[in-house]
């Protein structure tokens, strides 16, 4: 990222899968890789590394995310969607999932700039509660419940998901691109969350990054993008949902719609790389050109995936259709 190295001829991501597929590189180096450093998430590192990455200013991300400021997986139907479209097919497809019910209520841990919150109360006549660290999340998510009216059935807290009262449930919970922040440590803890919260025979949608092996993200990324960042193993999130009392209904990975959210990003930035330039500096645009197109290698070969789980509090599915075409409909 500091422009001493320059490459031709083939791109960063496919660069970094190759590296990724060549098991003698020094990606694959456990003794590389077993130094790196660990992070604290007390509830006050969390509010500080979240921070770090989501409040160097809302104008950034508008440039290059879609216009619903989704900052997480899309979902493609249709080769001819587009990011926005993507965006969109995820928050239906999640939410659909939860088979909700005219009334009920959600609530989104890690709401982000409160898209999925939104769209639920809008649409599917719920009332919602989302919880961010970041200010500006916070204050945007604000505005467009104003903008909306929806002030009679949608907040924003500024609050750790751990600082949430005992005695408050939801009928659904959805948490998007939130487990890969909270530690390894706090991941029991995280699903405690879910599990104390959710009502009996509820429904919850956790949706986030994994791997084949559980692993503190790389030096670079914890460094500079991510601070305190951890990807869970497939299994290890199963090992924490099944012991807070709550059973898994439905798995999906979405790797692959991963791989093109990232490159579809990553082709944003690049198209507006000046004017993220002249906001920041050259250097990084570097840095972030070169994250965006380690993400999308990455879930290309398989390094890393991102999974769904359509997990419930009581008997698995007991409050959802018998098959899975109800997600779809």
């Amino acid at each position: 990222m500091d422009g001493v190295i320059t490459i031709e001829g083939i791109s960063l991501e496919d660069l970094v899968a190759a590296a990724y597929l060549d098991t003698s590189s020094f990606l694959h180096n456990k003794k590389f890789i077993k130094w790196l450093p660990k992070s604290s998430h007390s509830e006050a590192a969390s509010k500080k590394d979240v921070q770090k990455h989501y409040d160097i200013g809302n104008e950034f991300y508008k440039i290059w995310l879609d216009k619903t400021m989704t900052y997480s997986c899309g979902y493609w139907e249709s080769p001819e969607d587009s990011l926005y479209d993507a965006q969109m097919n995820k928050v239906h497809h999640i939410i659909k999932k939860l088979n909700p019910q005219p009334g009920g209520t959600l609530l989104d841990i890690g709401c982000g700039w409160g898209t999925l919150m939104l769209i639920a109360a809008k649409e599917y006549d719920l009332k919602v509660t989302g919880v961010t660290l970041s200010q500006e999340q916070c204050d945007y998510v604000n505005e467009q419940i104003k903008k909306y009216g929806l002030e009679d059935v949608a907040e924003v807290r500024l609050q750790d998901y751990r600082e949430l009262p005992k005695s408050e449930k939801w009928d659904y919970i959805t948490s998007v691109g939130m487990f890969e922040h909270v530690g390894k440590e706090n991941l029991d803890e995280y699903f405690k969350v879910v599990s104390d919260h959710l009502a009996q025979n509820g429904n919850a949608l956790i949706h986030g990054i994994t791997r084949q092996q559980g692993g503190a993200i790389n030096g670079w990324l914890n460094k500079w993008i991510f601070p305190g960042g951890y990807i869970p193993g497939l299994t290890e999130n199963l090992d924490h949902i099944i012991g807070n009392g709550m059973q898994i209904y439905d798995l999906e990975s979405l790797r692959r719609h991963y791989q093109k959210t990232t490159e579809t990003w990553d082709k944003n930035f690049n198209a507006h790389r000046k004017e993220i330039e002249n906001m920041f500096d050259e250097r990084f645009c570097r840095m972030w050109d070169l994250y965006l197109q380690a993400c999308a290698a990455s879930f290309k070969v398989g390094n890393i995936d991102v999974m769904q789980y359509l997990i419930s509090k009581g008997p698995a599915g007991a409050s959802l259709p018998m098959t899975r075409d109800y997600m779809y409909k």
